[in-house]
C-alpha cells in the first residue's frame, strides 16, 4: 500500500462519504508531518476548490438530525457517536416530530440535510439553530452548511490524531 493510499485510508471518512477530499488534499500534505493543522487545512482547500456540485454531494451525504438512518441504525460510526453526544439519541416524541418536520421543511428549500458540528450542544442549542437557520436564503444556508462540515471534519481529525493539537 503506498502512502497515498495510506492517507485516503485513513482520512477518507473525515468529509462524510467523500474520500475524494482527501485524495485530493494528500499532495499538499505528503511530505509534511501528519498533524491536526496540516491534515484539516489540506483537506479545507480540497474541499473549498471543489466545483459547486462536487460540495452539495458532501452537504447530501451527510445524514438527517435524528432521522431515518438514526432511527435504522443506518449512520456512521462518527455520525452515531456525535448525534449522541448531544443527545439526539434520546428525543421525546414530540422533540421527534419537531426534527422531522424541520427536515422535511429545510431538505426541501435547501436540497441538503441539516448539517451542524453538534460536539459541545445540547438538542436544545441544535433545535434552536435549526429554528433559525431554516429561514436563511439558499447561497447563505450553503455557505453556512459548508462551513459546519468543516468544523466537523475538524473535530473528526481531532480525535483521529490525539495530542497534537496543531
Amino acid at each position: 500500500m503506498t502512502r497515498h493510499d495510506e492517507f485516503v485510508d485513513r482520512f477518507g471518512s473525515v468529509f462524510e462519504h467523500s474520500p475524494w477530499v482527501a485524495e485530493r488534499a494528500f499532495p499538499a500534505i505528503d511530505s509534511q508531518r501528519l498533524s491536526v493543522g496540516a491534515v484539516h487545512a489540506a483537506m479545507v482547500e480540497a474541499f473549498r476548490s471543489a466545483s459547486e456540485a462536487e460540495r452539495m454531494q458532501v452537504l447530501r451525504a451527510h445524514p438527517d438530525l435524528a432521522g431515518r438512518l438514526a432511527i435504522a441504525g443506518g449512520l456512521t460510526a462518527d455520525s452515531k457517536a456525535e448525534q449522541a453526544s448531544a443527545g439526539l439519541d434520546r428525543l421525546t416524541p414530540e422533540e421527534h416530530q419537531r426534527f422531522t418536520t424541520l427536515n422535511a421543511i429545510y431538505t426541501d428549500k435547501f436540497g441538503f440535510p441539516f448539517i451542524i458540528a453538534v460536539k459541545g450542544l445540547t438538542k436544545t442549542d441544535i433545535l434552536s439553530a435549526f429554528e433559525s437557520r431554516v429561514d436563511n436564503g439558499v447561497d447563505q444556508e450553503f455557505e453556512t452548511a459548508a462551513a459546519e462540515v468543516e468544523k466537523i471534519a475538524l473535530l473528526r481529525l481531532t480525535s483521529m490524531l490525539p495530542g497534537d493539537s496543531e
